[in-house]
């Protein structure tokens, strides 16, 4: 082997070594092939950058599954359907009880208007600071994009809370018309609220109470969403009904349903809430015991 053969070979094996450092190319994801998408870290190197991961098989809820939120799915629908349309329209934050429907109605918006373009990219909250990647892999597309951010608090210091605030609202560029966020979160201010944020209120002359860095500082992300939706937790009456249409969903006769009252309130007792999940949790079990007499 000649000297320029050794160079060559060693350069390609360099080469190839390389590329293995480097992050992918932003591949472009077949968009037909689902209607959600997670987003991927390639962990195992600092470099690494993410790619668009299809979700094979998209949670199959429907608006219509969603009871005792009716004013909380109008204002989401009526806002993703502006979207859908190319109309103006928000990125909300939707907070609240767990276990009350927050995700379930982002996904339940994702199956009513997939057939319309919408598509929903599910982002980690440790991947928060991807996502001026994401938007510019998407940007120009045809397709609508809500960004999902589920559960999502943030504690002192952490490196995807500014991210989200330049993503919102912050940056010089400006937020691709095609791409909305929708984030859950149990904290009205996404971040830790703590007795000692009073000491830092300030009291002028006129008696106006003014909140100091700290607080202004908490509150500076959930105001960059436009749209804030709030959700309580259910009373009982609501909690029977929520059960009811599962075990109906689950196929469950009346009488089934009138004979499980009392077991679904001492389920919610032992679990100490009676929220949406809950009862779609006993509906499970309660079903499939029933099918097993």
């Amino acid at each position: 082997m000649t000297q320029l053969d050794q160079f060559l070979t060693r350069a390609e094996a360099l080469l190839n070594r390389l590329d293995r450092l480097l992050p992918p190319g932003g591949e472009i994801p077949d968009f037909g092939a689902s209607h959600a998408f997670r987003w991927r870290k390639h962990r195992g190197n600092l470099q690494a950058g993410g790619t668009l991961q299809a979700v094979r098989h998209v949670a199959k809820i429907s608006l219509s599954d969603l009871h005792n939120i009716a004013r909380q799915k109008e204002q989401i629908e009526q806002n993703t359907r502006q979207f859908v349309d190319g109309r103006p329209a928000n990125n909300v934050l939707l907070t609240g009880a767990r276990g009350t429907g927050k995700s379930s109605l982002i996904k339940a918006c994702l199956n009513e208007f997939a057939d319309r373009g919408l598509r929903l990219i599910e982002v980690d909250k440790d991947d928060l600071g991807d996502l001026p990647d994401i938007v510019d892999l998407v940007a120009g597309r045809p397709e609508r994009f809500v960004i999902f951010c589920d559960d999502l608090s943030f504690e002192e210091g952490e490196s995807g809370y500014k991210a989200l605030k330049v993503a919102l609202d912050g940056s010089v560029s400006a937020q691709s018309d095609n791409v909305l966020i929708y984030a859950t979160s149990n904290r009205r201010h996404l971040m830790p609220e703590r007795m000692s944020d009073n000491a830092t209120y300030v009291h002028t002359e006129d008696g106006d109470l003014h909140p100091g860095e700290t607080v202004e500082e908490k509150i500076s992300l959930s105001e960059r969403f436009g749209l804030w939706v709030s959700f309580y937790p259910f009373k009982q009456d609501d909690y029977l009904d929520i059960v009811a249409h599962w075990l109906r969903h689950f196929g469950c006769g009346d009488s089934h349903i009138e004979e499980a009252r009392g077991d679904a309130l001492r389920w919610a007792l032992q679990r100490g809430s009676r929220s949406g999940r809950v009862a779609w949790q006993f509906a499970r079990d309660y079903a499939g015991k029933v099918g097993n007499r």
